[in-house]
């Protein structure tokens, strides 16, 4: 005997996993990872140090 199903429970749950395939194809594309992000961020702020470290004051 075949299984009863509902086609609009089956729809939804096909286009949840189309919908979730696509962000992470999108967050592969487009996404950083945390330790890329804080490189970034430590890189900045050491360029920041050492522009500052290197500013001539003047009066």
């Amino acid at each position: 005997m075949a299984k009863i199903l509902s086609l609009s429970k089956a729809r939804k749950a096909r286009a949840r996993t189309e919908k979730r395939a696509r962000a992470e194809a999108n967050a592969l594309k487009h996404g950083r990872s945390k330790a890329e992000r804080a490189g970034e961020r430590l890189a900045a702020e050491r360029a920041a140090r050492h522009l500052d470290a290197h500013r001539r004051d003047e009066e």
